[in-house]
């Protein structure tokens, strides 16, 4: 969980923090649904305000996904209190969690691959064989 502590700083809107981010507005709006970001600010229209922190934590939250985290997971990794004395320890220890299920995903995709590999060659072998059997056939005649 980040802090939260808003202090005069410069704001952006929801498009300026899509560029920034790389992410599209729905996104960020997605993301504050799912609980991911809180605490954004609002202007006197209602329009969302973002802080250079929220930016930040966007940005984090987009190295989540690239690494395939899911969203109920960073939803867990965001509630973690940061403030506790063991956050390290505990962040690191549900990142090694998190790695061992890719690890264990990456062995599952490992095996379906050579299972498919082995059934391309079985008709790699059955081509070679007809193609065998139609030259027989041809010379015959």
């Amino acid at each position: 969980m980040r802090e939260y502590t808003k202090k005069m700083e410069t704001t952006f809107s929801s498009k300026q923090v899509a560029e920034q981010t790389g992410l599209s507005v729905h996104t960020l709006r997605y993301y504050e649904q799912m609980g991911l970001v809180y605490g954004i600010q609002r202007d006197a229209n209602g329009y969302r305000q973002y802080s250079e922190s929220d930016i930040k934590w966007f940005q984090v939250i987009k190295h989540f996904r690239d690494m395939g985290l899911p969203i109920r997971e960073m939803q867990q990794f965001s509630a973690m209190n940061n403030s506790a004395a063991d956050s390290a320890r505990v962040r690191r220890e549900f990142m090694e969690t998190y790695r061992a299920k890719i690890v264990e995903q990456q062995q599952e995709l490992e095996r379906a691959l050579r299972k498919v590999d082995d059934k391309i060659e079985f008709f790699r072998n059955r081509e070679r064989i007809e193609s065998e059997k139609q030259q027989t056939s041809t010379v015959k005649l």
